[in-house]
């Protein structure tokens, strides 16, 4: 599961210490080392996103990543909040 994290946290450091931008196409993982390139896919919808680990989370119950806004916009997922997705490496 994904799900994503905009405007509220503009401009706030992220656990790799860039500013978070929710225009960028950016990702929050638990463990995978910052600048990891990730290809998103929503699993209901076939849409996919590139996105680049910039910060540490997520930390829900049953969550893999957090996107950012952008990317969230990307897959479609804005509206519900969370969807089921794949996630590969670039």
């Amino acid at each position: 599961m994904a799900s994503f994290y905009g405007e509220a946290f503009r401009g706030r450091p992220t656990a790799s210490g860039e500013a978070f931008d929710p225009d960028e196409l950016t990702a929050a993982h638990r463990t995978l080392p910052f600048g990891t390139c990730l290809r998103v896919e929503n699993l209901g919808n076939g849409r996919s996103v590139r996105v680049r680990v910039t910060d540490r989370g997520p930390y829900a119950k049953g969550r893999l990543i957090d996107v950012s806004e952008a990317a969230a916009r990307a897959l479609d997922l804005v509206r519900q909040g969370v969807a089921r997705v794949r996630v590969f490496s670039c």
